[in-house]
């Protein structure tokens, strides 16, 4: 398969999920989404260890005892970048209070929201994207097939994504057609930030290592600050433990049975 093609998979599965629209209104009910985000969080933290952070160890195999010294850079870097963006960017998530976080800003609701998912896309596009460099570099450790499972993972999550950010705004009152667009233009962040991790690989392959698991880490990060507490929040919140639990098990057979 081509890689601008895998690349757009899981942009493909936001524009899917924003579709949902079309047919209803309503939002998502509370033990629902506790199980959606949960199932997001699973299927992150899997693709950060199968997909990221072992390639990215077994590629600095040569370093001896000190091959440990990329993934923990990388990791630190990535949360490091994500903590930054949650701090300089104002966004309000989708679920949770309604207190905006970042910088006080005199931008609307809607807007807020479009940044809070785009935020939490970045990450899954600077995997996708370091994992399909890596493979095109024909590196033994990362290939196609690990790049296509991760996509495909990765789209199975934007799924409820492109649903939770299309549902409320047409709750709202903004008009069908435009809360799927607003929803499914939220997903395009993730090829983006991908083709740029692809283009920065042109220019920097002995850091593939570090480009992986900076990847990892600002998918890690996403996880612990913002899609775990919500699934503990309020009542229902065992769905969530459980739901996360499928999504890690879904991500790690596909990575070892695609990759």
């Amino acid at each position: 398969m081509d890689s601008l093609a895998i690349v757009l998979i899981p942009f493909l599965g936001t524009v899917l999920g924003a579709s949902t629209v079309m047919f209803t209104r309503e939002s998502i009910a509370s033990k629902l989404n506790k199980a959606l985000l949960g199932f997001a969080a699973g299927v992150m933290v899997a693709a950060s260890v199968w997909s990221l952070i072992i390639p990215s160890l077994e590629l600095s195999e040569p370093m001896g005892r000190l091959s440990w010294i990329p993934a923990a850079v990388g990791i630190i870097l990535g949360m490091l970048f994500l903590l930054a963006l949650d701090s300089f960017i104002p966004h309000l998530h989708p679920t949770g209070n309604n207190t905006p976080e970042g910088p006080r800003s005199h931008l609307g609701r809607r807007q807020m929201l479009m940044l809070a998912v785009t935020l939490h896309n970045i990450p899954e596009g600077m995997a996708v994207g370091a994992v399909v460099a890596g493979a095109m570099a024909g590196d033994s450790e990362v290939t196609m097939a690990s790049a296509l499972a991760l996509c495909i993972g990765m789209a199975i999550q934007n799924i409820p994504e492109g649903a939770i950010i299309s549902l409320p705004l047409r709750g709202e009152g903004m008009s069908r057609r435009k809360s799927w667009f607003m929803g499914a233009l939220s997903g395009i962040v993730e090829p983006l930030s991908a083709l740029l991790m692809i283009v920065l690989y042109e220019y920097m392959s002995p850091a593939l290592p570090y480009l992986l698991t900076f990847s990892a880490g600002a998918m890690l990060y996403v996880v612990v600050e913002e899609l775990i507490p919500e699934t503990q929040q309020g009542q229902h919140s065992d769905t969530g433990t459980i739901a996360f639990a499928i999504g890690f098990v879904v991500m790690m057979i596909l990575d070892v049975a695609l990759g």
